[in-house]
């Protein structure tokens, strides 16, 4: 591996005979310098020391001697000049001869031979030196000091050297066996004293080009085995690799001033005082403190500090629950009566909504940075349990306020994600995150990772948790540097957030700090982790408190003394008990002030919507026109598309001649007409450009000339807000909690998720359980994100079948049992729900919908199950009456046939959703029966149109109601249809059932049992007589 064999050997030997000539022939033409002077003449086999590992070190040195004679060790400047003079490279190494000397025949190239001196040894030397200083690069982090407690169980030879000024090569010989391929290289102690020249890919030299091998060793043991290991040489990109070799091997560049010092010594005074604060008010209360690993405050506003210093004035954060509320105290600076209240068990809530524990509650501040004078924005993300699920929210919100304020290079906003080292390693999400990161319709730029390494998951043991050696391991696919560091070291942790800091600014890519701690407590403050780890807790209770050490070793020094340290404490003390008082006098809490992602202006200034009503959402007919015009067009010159897409943009043309629109036109004009009032819309998914079902077609691409694209979308208006439309990687979980990130970020953005197919979205279940549905109730956070979710029994099989509507329905949080009576029922319905629900049966409607969704004076989550044939089913089109001036999305679109005409001859109405009400058209036209049958649609399923379906039931005095469904009778809608039904009703009839038998598969794999379903649930659906029995 280490072995540097990258090109065969270039360097020939010279035969004095062609030296002394070429060289002659040269003086004659112009005054003595060196030139490169090489003949091919003997096989490279002659001298077995030029072999394709050390010839790009020699001819390295040899340009260099080229240029300047002086810049090299004496003895190559005696070797090329022998050399140059006809004497074999093998034998060309002697005493420096006088200069006088002219070697200008064979004989005197003969008396260079017969000294032969050991110059092999003297190239594999400088070239052991080489590749021992690579080897410390490579793998010095594997025999850094990192575990405060001593016992770390990465599988690594963990036994560091102390490093002295006399180098002792026996213990090096034994401890550098990891490091090296074949042992030393073949130096010994003789060569401690020996200087060699160092190559440019270190810097440990600082102002000196040679060093003593003795010197060579302790600056590679400070740079890379002390308290700070680097995982660097992974990275493909020299100069980031140079960058970092600069950072950290440069002698004397971790120096701190006193009064840096005396900063971070009052940071971790904070830090830890807010945790025995905490533990003594509060010692039978979980808060999941931060006890070893105070380091990370400092750690976080180091990272702040040089981040706001290299322009960057907002910062968005995610975190887990340790240490949440220390970094809300002593980062985000939160008042700490609001955080002490969430302590007091009898305070009563005044936001509605359910609330959360305190240790997941977020936090948007904005504040003077009093390092930089800057202003800086800290926010920090709400999270729920399930760790690591922030991430891509987290992304998302920097992406979106990166866009918003134009910051396309990351300069302005960043993120910066802390980890815990169990989850880091074992959280699939972290990877999918990872690879967002330098995506384009993604990146944030980079991102500073910090993983809180406690060196334990919960009870778990890292030897169980993870099969790599670290737990930041995944970092490397996305060639991510990792800094490890011993958290007990203050000056290192911050000396590396600065570093990493700095990369971040510099190269805009992802970067991984380990902190290296433990956790002096349990899992949370009530559990006894004796049980499980009993030797590492035995270690622990005997571990000295950072701060104890460091406020010890500033003392030592004189930075600071006693007096001063015990002040410093004092003052905090202060300060906490002061807070502590004002908080007895909270009456009430308030979830609000914990929100992590205001909207301002958008509700009034007491939190609530401006009004209770929501406009038409109709268009006028010229928008519809001229956004059919540009959807059926290429608005680029010179612009080749594909044979078959003029086929379709053909047909949309006439369509918008006919005044008619299929669902993709609808789309086409919802998203137009919102793009005009300067709503940005981003829509997002997999396939989505060109749709899965190829009905879409929103970015065009020239047949002729590769990575040309056009979206007429963004030529439509000239003042118009920009369309977003972004494939997106094979990845559910995160790039939908990508996007509700992105949807956090403003109320004035339509941001859609599509799944490739209904199906998929449950790999996403944590974003859709944890953040979408409770989201509001649980953080006071309106979130406007659509998710577009195909969804049919089409004979496709089980997984390309059903969305699962039941899932979402069950989560909806309206009563079935309670007809609601409200002031402007269907608004009001909206406010109070927790999602909305939406299965369109037309173009018009999802068109409708879509526009809704911004017009209302509030925001929340909306779930559509889109269609899959009824893309381009000839009667799934709606006319332009259906979406002009005046106009609105249906919540229920009643039977307008003969049914209609005559309500009370009707037998029998059926209730349905979606697709299904083509196939139960087709079947009761077939069977005759417009009159006896009347079919409803309910267009939004939650909030249940209580009010419209009660006018239905009772148009159809003497009808039976039945429930009609193409799913399975355990899934779909079913079970939320009928309770709220028989209320709609006061009970007062049954609700029978048409549709497929419960199973356990949503669909079946084989097409014959597919129609043979259909046709059954067709049957019962218009047999008049199916539920005589059963009455």
């Amino acid at each position: 591996m280490l072995n540097l064999r990258t090109c065969a050997a270039k360097l020939r030997p010279l035969t004095a005979s062609q030296t002394v000539k070429t060289i002659s022939q040269h003086r004659l033409a112009a005054p003595r310098t060196f030139q490169q002077i090489r003949c091919y003449s003997a096989p490279v086999a002659a001298e077995p020391f030029l072999s394709g590992t050390s010839s790009n070190y020699v001819e390295e040195m040899y340009y260099a001697w080229l240029e300047n004679p002086k810049s090299v060790h004496k003895s190559w400047d005696i070797f090329f000049r022998n050399a140059n003079a006809g004497a074999a490279p093998g034998t060309a190494y002697q005493s420096p001869p006088p200069l006088s000397t002219r070697l200008s025949t064979l004989s005197q190239a003969q008396f260079l031979v017969q000294a032969q001196p050991n110059v092999d040894k003297l190239v594999e030397d400088h070239l052991a030196v080489q590749s021992l200083i690579r080897a410390y690069q490579v793998r010095g982090h594997h025999i850094a000091k990192l575990d405060p407690l001593g016992i770390s169980c990465v599988n690594f030879d963990d036994a560091p050297v102390t490093v002295s000024p006399n180098v002792d090569l026996a213990v090096f010989k034994e401890r550098l066996r990891v490091l090296t391929v074949g042992g030393f290289y073949g130096l010994d102690e003789s060569d401690l004293d020996k200087v060699f020249h160092l190559p440019t890919t270190t810097f440990i030299g600082g102002n000196e080009s040679a060093l003593p091998l003795r010197e060579i060793i302790r600056r590679l043991e400070m740079a890379y085995c002390q308290h700070i290991g680097v995982e660097f040489m992974f990275i493909n990109d020299l100069e980031q690799c140079q960058w970092i070799r600069q950072k950290f091997e440069t002698p004397g560049i971790m120096q701190f001033t006193n009064e840096e010092k005396r900063t971070l010594l009052a940071r971790l005074v904070r830090s830890t005082r807010f945790e025995e604060f905490l533990h003594r008010k509060w010692s039978s209360e979980k808060r999941f403190g931060l006890e070893g690993c105070e380091v990370l405050i400092p750690a976080l506003k180091t990272i702040i500090d040089k981040s706001s210093e290299k322009g960057v004035d907002y910062v968005i954060m995610g975190m887990p629950h340790r240490g949440r509320l220390n970094v809300l105290a002593n980062v985000i600076r939160k008042e700490l009566e609001q955080i002490f209240c969430q302590f007091d068990s009898k305070l009563e809530a005044a936001d509605e909504g359910s609330g959360d524990v305190k240790y997941h509650l977020g936090m948007y501040h904005r504040r003077i940075n009093r390092v930089t004078d800057r202003n800086i924005t800290l926010s920090l993300v709400a999270n729920p349990s399930h760790l690591e699920a922030a991430d891509p929210v987290v992304q998302g919100k920097t992406k979106a306020e990166q866009f918003y304020c134009g910051d396309t290079e990351g300069k302005k906003v960043m993120s910066i994600l802390l980890h815990g080292d169990a989850a880091f390693a074992g959280q699939g999400i972290v990877y999918e995150t990872f690879h967002l990161s330098d995506l384009p319709s993604y990146t944030t730029h980079g991102t500073v990772h910090v993983v809180v390494n406690n060196q334990i998951g919960f009870t778990t043991d890292p030897r169980m948790a993870r099969s790599s050696p670290y737990p930041t391991d995944v970092a490397r696919v996305v060639n991510a540097p990792i800094f490890h560091v011993n958290a007990d070291d203050p000056e290192a942790v911050v000396y590396v957030c600065n570093v990493a800091a700095e990369w971040r600014s510099t190269f805009h890519k992802d970067v991984v700090v380990d902190l290296v701690c433990y956790r002096r407590n349990g899992h949370n403050e009530m559990d006894e982790p004796m049980f499980t780890q009993p030797l590492m807790y035995k270690q622990i209770r005997k571990q000295k408190p950072v701060l104890q050490k460091y406020a010890e070793l500033l003392i030592s020094q004189g930075v600071v003394n006693q007096l001063e340290y015990e002040e410093e404490i004092a003052k905090y003390d202060k300060i906490c008990e002061e807070a502590h008082a004002r908080s007895k006098d909270e009456k009430i809490l308030h979830i609000k002030h914990w929100l992590d992602s205001p909207w301002p202006g958008f509700f009034t200034l007491d939190g609530q919507p401006r009004s209770m009503t929501c406009p038409s959402t109709g268009l006028n007919e010229e928008d519809l026109t001229h956004i059919g015009q540009v959807a059926s067009s290429v608005p680029v010159e010179d612009f080749t598309i594909h044979g078959g897409l003029s086929r379709i943009l053909k047909t949309r043309g006439e369509m918008v001649k006919n005044r008619t629109v299929d669902w993709a036109l609808a789309e086409y004009m919802a998203f137009g007409s919102l793009l005009k009032e300067g709503i940005h819309i981003r829509l997002s998914g997999q396939d989505v450009e060109r749709g899965t079902f190829s009905h879409r077609h929103h970015v065009l691409h020239d047949q002729n000339v590769d990575k040309r694209t056009c979206i007429p979308m963004n030529h439509l208006w000239p003042n118009q807000a920009p369309y977003t439309v972004c494939n997106s990687s094979l990845s559910e979980y995160g790039v939908l909690g990508f996007e509700l990130g992105f949807a956090m970020a403003s109320p004035n953005a339509l941001v859609l998720w599509e799944a490739q197919f209904g199906d998929f979205h449950n790999t996403a279940q944590c974003i859709i359980d944890q953040f979408i549905c409770p989201g509001q109730a649980k953080w006071v956070r309106q979130n406007g994100i659509v998710l577009l979710l195909p969804h049919g029994m089409e004979g496709m099989g089980p997984e390309h079948s059903s969305a699962r509507p039941e899932r979402f329905l069950q989560m909806c949080n309206d009563d079935p049992d309670v007809f609601p009576k409200l002031d402007d029922f269907d608004v009001r319905q909206l406010y109070d729900c927790n999602w909305i629900v939406v299965n369109c049966s037309t173009p018009a409607n999802f068109f409708h919908v879509l526009r809704r969704q911004i017009l209302l004076p509030f925001r929340k989550p909306l779930i559509i199950f889109t269609p899959k044939s009824l893309l381009r089913h000839p009667e799934a089109r709606s006319s332009f009456d259906d979406m002009l001036p005046g106009t609105h999305f249906l919540r229920v679109i009643p039977d307008g046939g003969p049914a209609a005409q005559s309500p009370e001859q009707v037998k029998r109405v059926l209730f349905c959703t979606g697709k299904v009400y083509y196939d139960l058209t087709r079947e009761r036209k077939a069977r005759q029966m417009e009159a006896d049958v009347a079919i409803t649609r309910v267009e939004q399923l939650s909030p249940f149109p209580f009010d419209l379906l009660q006018q239905e039931a009772e148009k159809y005095p003497a009808a039976e109601l039945v429930w009609c469904q193409e799913e399975h009778k355990n899934q779909g809608y079913y079970d939320y249809v009928k309770p709220r039904l028989r209320t709609t009703i006061n009970r007062a009839k049954p609700v029978w059932y048409a549709g497929r038998e419960p199973a356990a598969a949503p669909a079946t794999g084989n097409k014959k049992t597919h129609l043979t379903e259909l046709q059954r649930l067709l049957d019962t659906a218009f047999n008049l007589d199916a539920f005589k029995d059963l009455a």
